[in-house]
């Protein structure tokens, strides 16, 4: 977080999807960087509910997936369930930044 915030990005952190969404329905963010492994709500089922939510603009964010698992059957559930792309960690800076760059 704190090398982004160096580059200019403005950064919220939430410890799992339940407060992922809840976060999202108040306040509007240009992109999510969404971790696979949450607690209480995974990565996944939180990109299946932002999906689903009635406010459009909310529900086509961009999610990009960050992951330790990084066979390519990961990146095809994740691109399945709805996120717009994935990386692997560790995050390397070289390959995250052009891909913030994408979507933004």
């Amino acid at each position: 977080m704190e090398l982004l915030k160096e580059k200019g990005l403005y950064l919220e952190r939430v410890a799992n999807g339940i407060e992922c969404l809840d976060i999202l329905k108040e306040k509007d963010y240009d992109l999510i960087l969404m971790d696979i492994q949450m607690p209480l709500m995974n990565g996944y089922d939180t990109t299946i509910a932002i999906r689903k939510l009635t406010d459009q603009q909310k529900a086509q964010i961009p999610i990009i997936a960050l992951t330790a698992n990084a066979f390519a059957e990961d990146r095809q559930k994740a691109l399945a369930v709805g996120m717009n792309d994935f990386i692997a960690k560790p995050i390397d800076l070289q390959i995250l930044l052009p891909l913030l760059a994408k979507y933004l």
